[in-house]
Protein backbone atom coordinates (compact mmCIF):
# COMPACT_ATOMS: atom_id res chain seq x y z
CA UNK A 1 0.00 0.00 0.00
CA UNK A 2 1.07 3.36 -0.96
CA UNK A 3 1.77 5.81 2.18
CA UNK A 4 -1.13 7.96 2.69
CA UNK A 5 -0.09 11.24 2.39
CA UNK A 6 -1.43 14.21 4.74
CA UNK A 7 -3.34 17.08 3.58
CA UNK A 8 -2.58 20.57 4.95
CA UNK A 9 -5.78 22.53 6.13
CA UNK A 10 -5.56 26.29 7.36
CA UNK A 11 -8.47 27.21 9.68
CA UNK A 12 -8.66 31.29 10.12
CA UNK A 13 -11.51 33.94 11.48
CA UNK A 14 -11.82 35.72 14.58
CA UNK A 15 -11.32 35.61 18.03
CA UNK A 16 -14.66 34.03 19.49
CA UNK A 17 -15.37 32.62 16.12
CA UNK A 18 -14.20 28.97 17.76
CA UNK A 19 -11.42 27.98 15.38
CA UNK A 20 -10.29 25.49 18.70
CA UNK A 21 -13.73 24.10 19.10
CA UNK A 22 -14.00 23.23 15.48
CA UNK A 23 -10.37 21.31 15.50
CA UNK A 24 -11.77 19.83 18.31
CA UNK A 25 -14.73 18.73 16.78
CA UNK A 26 -12.73 17.47 13.74
CA UNK A 27 -10.24 15.43 16.06
CA UNK A 28 -12.76 13.93 17.99
CA UNK A 29 -11.28 14.80 20.93
CA UNK A 30 -9.11 18.07 22.93
CA UNK A 31 -6.05 19.05 21.07
CA UNK A 32 -6.36 22.62 20.54
CA UNK A 33 -6.84 24.69 24.51
CA UNK A 34 -8.99 27.46 23.69
CA UNK A 35 -7.19 30.64 24.13
CA UNK A 36 -8.13 33.93 22.61
CA UNK A 37 -5.97 35.53 19.53
CA UNK A 38 -5.75 38.81 20.83
CA UNK A 39 -1.99 38.39 22.48
CA UNK A 40 -0.93 37.26 18.94
CA UNK A 41 0.06 39.02 15.95
CA UNK A 42 -1.86 38.53 12.53
CA UNK A 43 -1.25 35.06 10.51
CA UNK A 44 0.73 33.54 13.88
CA UNK A 45 0.10 29.58 13.48
CA UNK A 46 -0.15 26.81 15.43
CA UNK A 47 -0.53 23.12 13.99
CA UNK A 48 -2.07 20.21 14.98
CA UNK A 49 -2.12 16.76 13.18
CA UNK A 50 -5.71 14.95 13.24
CA UNK A 51 -6.20 11.36 11.59
CA UNK A 52 -9.62 9.97 11.21
CA UNK A 53 -11.44 6.56 11.49
CA UNK A 54 -10.09 5.94 7.98
CA UNK A 55 -6.06 6.43 8.29
CA UNK A 56 -6.82 9.59 6.07
CA UNK A 57 -4.39 12.20 7.64
CA UNK A 58 -4.58 16.44 8.27
CA UNK A 59 -2.11 18.94 9.35
CA UNK A 60 -4.44 21.65 10.50
CA UNK A 61 -3.05 25.06 10.93
CA UNK A 62 -4.52 27.40 13.13
CA UNK A 63 -4.11 30.83 11.99
CA UNK A 64 -4.74 34.10 14.26
CA UNK A 65 -7.00 36.68 11.52
CA UNK A 66 -7.56 40.05 11.51
CA UNK A 67 -9.48 41.35 14.58
CA UNK A 68 -10.32 45.12 13.13
CA UNK A 69 -10.67 45.60 9.32
CA UNK A 70 -7.73 47.88 9.02
CA UNK A 71 -3.94 47.20 10.56
CA UNK A 72 -1.40 49.80 11.29
CA UNK A 73 1.81 49.96 10.01
CA UNK A 74 3.52 47.43 12.78
CA UNK A 75 0.87 44.87 12.82
CA UNK A 76 1.16 44.95 8.82
CA UNK A 77 5.09 44.50 9.07
CA UNK A 78 4.65 41.40 11.53
CA UNK A 79 1.87 40.16 8.78
CA UNK A 80 4.69 39.92 6.31
CA UNK A 81 6.85 38.14 8.35
CA UNK A 82 4.36 36.09 9.51
CA UNK A 83 2.99 35.15 6.21
CA UNK A 84 6.86 34.32 4.62
CA UNK A 85 7.29 31.92 7.65
CA UNK A 86 3.85 30.03 7.11
CA UNK A 87 3.93 29.74 3.50
CA UNK A 88 7.70 28.33 4.08
CA UNK A 89 6.69 25.58 6.72
CA UNK A 90 3.77 24.79 4.32
CA UNK A 91 6.03 24.54 1.42
CA UNK A 92 7.94 22.05 3.16
CA UNK A 93 4.64 19.74 4.29
CA UNK A 94 3.20 19.83 0.09
CA UNK A 95 1.32 23.36 0.11
CA UNK A 96 -2.17 24.06 1.64
CA UNK A 97 -4.92 22.00 0.05
CA UNK A 98 -7.99 23.77 1.60
CA UNK A 99 -8.79 26.95 3.50
CA UNK A 100 -11.12 26.86 6.62
CA UNK A 101 -13.64 30.11 7.21
CA UNK A 102 -14.29 29.94 11.03
CA UNK A 103 -17.14 32.38 11.31
CA UNK A 104 -19.77 33.04 14.17
CA UNK A 105 -23.84 32.77 13.05
CA UNK A 106 -24.99 36.00 13.57
CA UNK A 107 -24.72 39.09 11.33
CA UNK A 108 -22.08 39.23 8.48
CA UNK A 109 -19.39 41.87 8.84
CA UNK A 110 -16.64 43.71 6.95
CA UNK A 111 -13.99 42.39 9.68
CA UNK A 112 -15.22 38.91 7.78
CA UNK A 113 -14.61 40.22 4.78
CA UNK A 114 -11.38 41.38 5.10
CA UNK A 115 -10.06 38.22 6.84
CA UNK A 116 -11.45 36.29 3.55
CA UNK A 117 -9.64 38.68 1.40
CA UNK A 118 -6.29 37.98 3.69
CA UNK A 119 -6.87 34.44 3.54
CA UNK A 120 -8.63 33.74 0.16
CA UNK A 121 -7.32 36.52 -2.31
CA UNK A 122 -3.96 37.92 -0.49
CA UNK A 123 -2.65 34.66 0.97
CA UNK A 124 -3.31 32.07 -1.25
CA UNK A 125 -3.97 34.31 -4.60
CA UNK A 126 -7.55 32.56 -5.16
CA UNK A 127 -6.04 29.16 -5.72
CA UNK A 128 -6.73 26.87 -2.72
CA UNK A 129 -10.57 25.71 -2.23
CA UNK A 130 -12.14 27.59 0.89
CA UNK A 131 -15.10 26.22 2.66
CA UNK A 132 -17.20 27.87 5.30
CA UNK A 133 -17.55 26.93 8.83
CA UNK A 134 -20.46 28.74 10.69
CA UNK A 135 -20.51 27.70 14.58
CA UNK A 136 -22.68 28.88 17.50
CA UNK A 137 -25.97 27.63 15.39
CA UNK A 138 -27.17 24.78 18.22
CA UNK A 139 -30.24 27.40 18.95
CA UNK A 140 -31.44 27.04 14.94
CA UNK A 141 -33.93 24.47 14.82
CA UNK A 142 -31.84 23.16 11.31
CA UNK A 143 -28.63 24.30 11.70
CA UNK A 144 -28.74 24.78 7.72
CA UNK A 145 -31.47 27.32 8.12
CA UNK A 146 -28.90 30.16 8.94
CA UNK A 147 -27.13 29.71 5.54
CA UNK A 148 -30.16 30.03 3.40
CA UNK A 149 -30.83 33.30 5.65
CA UNK A 150 -27.51 34.41 5.26
CA UNK A 151 -26.32 34.19 1.72
CA UNK A 152 -27.68 37.50 0.64
CA UNK A 153 -25.16 39.04 3.06
CA UNK A 154 -22.39 36.66 2.19
CA UNK A 155 -22.77 37.78 -1.70
CA UNK A 156 -22.77 41.38 -0.59
CA UNK A 157 -19.48 40.84 1.10
CA UNK A 158 -18.28 38.90 -1.80
CA UNK A 159 -17.55 35.85 -0.06
CA UNK A 160 -17.29 32.99 -1.81
CA UNK A 161 -17.04 29.01 -0.76
CA UNK A 162 -16.98 26.37 -2.68
CA UNK A 163 -19.04 24.36 0.25
CA UNK A 164 -20.04 25.25 3.76
CA UNK A 165 -20.66 23.76 7.21
CA UNK A 166 -23.30 25.19 9.61
CA UNK A 167 -22.37 23.65 12.87
CA UNK A 168 -21.98 23.65 16.78
CA UNK A 169 -18.58 23.18 18.18
CA UNK A 170 -19.73 23.97 21.91
CA UNK A 171 -18.70 20.44 23.97
CA UNK A 172 -20.86 21.28 26.88
CA UNK A 173 -24.35 21.15 25.81
CA UNK A 174 -27.11 17.89 26.71
CA UNK A 175 -30.19 17.28 25.37
CA UNK A 176 -31.16 18.09 21.42
CA UNK A 177 -28.21 20.69 22.11
CA UNK A 178 -25.94 17.47 22.14
CA UNK A 179 -27.39 15.28 19.16
CA UNK A 180 -26.60 18.35 16.74
CA UNK A 181 -23.06 18.56 18.26
CA UNK A 182 -22.78 14.51 16.54
CA UNK A 183 -24.48 15.64 14.10
CA UNK A 184 -21.96 18.63 13.34
CA UNK A 185 -18.84 16.36 13.22
CA UNK A 186 -20.31 14.63 10.84
CA UNK A 187 -20.97 17.69 8.65
CA UNK A 188 -17.48 19.39 9.34
CA UNK A 189 -15.44 16.30 8.40
CA UNK A 190 -17.55 15.57 5.15
CA UNK A 191 -16.60 19.45 3.92
CA UNK A 192 -12.82 18.29 4.64
CA UNK A 193 -13.14 15.15 3.16
CA UNK A 194 -15.07 16.74 -0.23
CA UNK A 195 -12.70 19.74 -0.36
CA UNK A 196 -9.77 18.43 0.52
CA UNK A 197 -8.42 16.00 -2.69
CA UNK A 198 -5.43 14.09 -2.03
CA UNK A 199 -5.07 13.86 -5.95
CA UNK A 200 -4.51 17.63 -6.02
CA UNK A 201 -1.01 19.56 -5.19
CA UNK A 202 -1.63 21.76 -2.51
CA UNK A 203 -0.37 25.14 -3.00
CA UNK A 204 3.06 26.61 -2.46
CA UNK A 205 2.84 29.99 -3.43
CA UNK A 206 3.20 30.85 -6.83
CA UNK A 207 5.92 33.09 -8.62
CA UNK A 208 6.11 36.68 -6.69
CA UNK A 209 3.76 35.52 -3.95
CA UNK A 210 5.57 37.74 -1.57
CA UNK A 211 5.88 41.30 -3.49
CA UNK A 212 2.16 40.43 -4.33
CA UNK A 213 0.93 40.22 -1.04
CA UNK A 214 2.94 42.82 0.57
CA UNK A 215 1.45 45.04 -2.54
CA UNK A 216 -2.00 44.08 -1.53
CA UNK A 217 -1.91 43.96 2.00
CA UNK A 218 -1.64 47.46 1.86
CA UNK A 219 -5.04 48.25 0.98
CA UNK A 220 -5.55 47.45 5.07
CA UNK A 221 -3.21 49.58 6.62
CA UNK A 222 -3.52 53.11 7.99
CA UNK A 223 -1.27 54.95 5.98
CA UNK A 224 1.33 53.79 3.69
CA UNK A 225 4.42 52.10 4.76
CA UNK A 226 7.89 52.47 3.74
CA UNK A 227 10.11 50.22 1.42
CA UNK A 228 13.07 50.49 4.02
CA UNK A 229 10.75 49.32 6.56
CA UNK A 230 9.76 46.17 4.77
CA UNK A 231 12.97 45.34 3.51
CA UNK A 232 14.15 46.25 7.13
CA UNK A 233 11.60 43.12 8.36
CA UNK A 234 12.25 40.88 5.12
CA UNK A 235 16.61 40.96 5.86
CA UNK A 236 15.98 40.90 9.95
CA UNK A 237 12.59 38.58 10.66
CA UNK A 238 12.64 36.58 7.38
CA UNK A 239 16.65 36.06 6.74
CA UNK A 240 16.54 37.29 3.48
CA UNK A 241 19.87 38.97 2.45
CA UNK A 242 19.68 43.01 1.34
CA UNK A 243 20.09 41.97 -2.07
CA UNK A 244 17.47 39.44 -2.18
CA UNK A 245 15.16 42.01 0.11
CA UNK A 246 15.72 44.60 -2.44
CA UNK A 247 14.56 42.43 -5.34
CA UNK A 248 11.30 41.28 -3.57
CA UNK A 249 10.58 44.95 -2.71
CA UNK A 250 11.24 46.43 -6.56
CA UNK A 251 8.27 44.42 -7.20
CA UNK A 252 6.32 45.45 -4.80
CA UNK A 253 3.12 47.25 -6.37
CA UNK A 254 0.48 49.38 -3.96
CA UNK A 255 -2.59 48.48 -5.01
CA UNK A 256 -5.97 50.61 -5.04
CA UNK A 257 -4.07 53.12 -3.45
CA UNK A 258 -4.81 56.75 -4.41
Amino acid sequence: MAPVSTRNVVIFGETGAGKSSVINLLAGQEIAHISPDSHRCTLHWTEYQITFEDGSRYKVFDTVGLEEPRLQTGEYLSAISNAYGLINTLKERGGVNLLLFCIRGGRVTATMQSNYRLFFEFLCEEKVPLALVVTNLERETRMEDWYTRNMGYLEKYNIRSAGHACITAANLLDGRHRDKYDESRGILRRVVEVHCNASMEGWTGGQGWLASFIGKLVEFVVGRPKKTDIIGVLTKRCGMTKEVAQQVAQHIKYENQS
